[in-house]
């Protein structure tokens, strides 16, 4: 699961940039490359993550670090399929039900010790370990039989795991399940060194001992220092040191200044940077994510309790006004919650398009009796920047406009916010969902089952569930669509969400820079990362 702040660009906080003209070129080598840039040091803008614990992420600033330094059995490649990490292959069993993973040898800590069967299931189960208390556990192993009773503290260990050696490790599921392997991409599966844990306490994570291509050597609040993992089971990266900058100065200016290696364009910038004429359009690259942004509404807090105020609030958004007008078509808008790549409806809006009329009558119409009864309403922001993106401008102009409704806004720092959303203490909140892998199950079964630890909406329908249940052991590709097709429809109708938009990334990587991945989600990258002519 990953989760993305609303922004007044492309969804994360640390994609912003004011704008900036373009810097000198006073320095430069023939190459493109700044006077004074150490050969294979890759120079990055990040933002500072909430954890780098591999069992506890939920956000994309830290799923950025966690992938680097540590690795699982599993991992996506740049078209986001399923590929051996540390499992060099797999056996199924003819029920679907059973997996064994058969090992790499030599693969190693960061310290050098190598990796074992034992050490996955150590980390399997201390991710399932209720005093843990990770958010994500059961999202993303609760398929595996037992995990479900560990995480609620009625087991000591996970019964569906089983070490056969030092290289093999047997996991058995509830059922067959067309993506059990791709939830093992996910960070919850990774391994992680029981000593570093044990031993450093609730300090481990500031000298992780991961497997990673990465070893975490700097991290200060301004910026985080990665370096090359001499163990690295597989060919070396080329890139030796990623220094991140955290939060100190503007990106933009920094990459024209020649001081970053790749950006993300933001709002500000994206006109001069798509003109053809301009240099830096050369750099440009536009991919498209496996994400939706959208409004969430907490269907156990009045007055979103009613389906008529959450229908009247989906009503009065003009989602194509805010792609084209407010974000100057960096993003597609959304009328499902489905990202295009991964579409199964084909009812523009399900009915709840734009119309501010409608809006109205249904706030007429719902046990509140009118814009006038409602209760105050708070919109809830990760971020503590004092300054509302233009987006929630745009958003609180349209309740006031087409529903006569004054919504306040409340700023929390980001780990705060994302606590806040995830013990449902949001009356109305604003998010983005980062697609973990290529399938609508992790969407809509994760997002709106009522029984998901990330139904954070509280959203609940019996139907919705029996279809996302059927959907989950379905064999047949069409039918399983159909399933899906079919829950969308309801959830959508219903106003759980108002869905805003699916981004677009717009990077920037100078010209020297060959290697950085365009992939439609978080997956590892830098090792693949080359330098052209140092």
């Amino acid at each position: 699961m990953v989760l993305l702040c609303i922004a007044g660009s492309l969804g994360a906080v640390r994609w912003l940039g004011a704008l900036g003209e373009l810097g000198s070129q006073a320095g430069w080598t023939g190459s493109g490359r700044t006077a004074g840039h150490e050969a294979g040091v890759l120079r990055l803008w990040g933002a500072d993550p909430v954890t780098l614990d591999p069992a506890l992420v939920t956000d994309a600033h830290s799923a950025e670090y966690v992938i680097e330094i540590f690795s699982g059995l599993v991992a996506l490649d740049e078209g986001l399929n399923v590929v051996p990490d540390i499992a060099e292959r797999w056996e199924v069993s003819a029920d679907g039900c059973t997996y064994t993973f058969k090992l790499r040898t030599g693969v190693c800590f960061h310290d050098g010790r190598e990796v074992t069967a034992r050490d996955f299931k150590y980390s399997l189960e201390r991710a399932c370990d209720p005093v843990l208390g990770s958010p994500v556990a059961q999202t993303y192993l609760g398929d595996i039989v037992g995990a479900r009773s560990m995480i609620r503290g009625e087991a000591d260990e996970i019964e569906g795991i089983r070490v056969l050696g030092d290289d093999a490790l047997e996991m058995t599921i509830d059922s067959p399940k067309a993506y059990f392997l791709s939830k093992l991409t996910y960070s919850t599966a990774f391994v992680v060194d029981r000593e570093n844990v044990q031993n450093d306490g609730a300090g481990w994570t500031e000298k992780p001992n991961g497997s990673g291509p990465f070893v975490l050597d700097e991290r200060d609040g301004k910026r985080i220092v990665l370096l090359r993992n001499e163990h690295y089971y597989d060919d070396l990266p080329s890139v030796k040191r990623v220094e991140y900058t955290l939060g100190d100065g503007d990106p933009m200016s920094m990459y024209e200044d020649g001081l970053l290696d790749v950006v993300e364009v933001g709002i500000g910038d994206i006109e001069r940077v798509r003109d053809p004429s301009n240099p830096l359009h050369a750099d440009l690259m536009v991919v498209p994510q496996l994400n939706v942004h959208y409004l969430g509404m907490n269907a156990l807090l009045k007055p979103f309790d009613d389906i008529k105020v959450r229908q009247a609030f989906a009503c009065a958004v003009d989602r194509q006004k805010l792609a084209t007008v407010v974000l100057k078509d960096t993003v597609v808008a959304a009328w499902a919650i489905l990202p295009p790549a991964l579409r199964v409806g084909e009812r523009e809006g399900y009915g709840l398009g734009f119309d501010p009329v409608r809006a109205k009558q249904l706030l007429d119409d719902s046990s509140y009796g009118g814009a006038e009864e409602l209760p105050s309403i708070v919109l809830h922001l990760g971020g503590d920047s004092g300054i509302l993106p233009r987006t929630v401008e745009a958003l609180l102009a349209m309740f006031r406009e087409n529903l006569g409704v004054d919504v306040s806004v409340e700023e929390a720092a980001w780990s705060v916010f994302l606590q806040d959303v995830q013990e449902g203490r949001c009356q109305m909140f604003s998010l983005g969902w980062m697609g973990d892998y290529p399938d609508p199950q992790d969407f809509l079964d994760v997002l709106f089952h009522s029984q998901s630890v990330n139904n954070h909406t509280r959203y609940e329908n019996a139907r919705v569930d029996r279809y996302l249940e059927e959907a989950r052991v379905e064999p047949d590709r069409e039918e399983r669509r159909d399933l899906y097709r079919k829950a969308e429809e309801i959830i959508v109708a219903e106003a759980a969400w108002v869905p805003l938009w699916h981004s677009n990334r717009h990077l920037l990587a100078k010209p020297y820079v060959r290697g950085v991945i365009h992939a439609a989600t978080v997956v590892p990258w830098l090792r693949h990362v080359e330098f052209q002519d140092w």
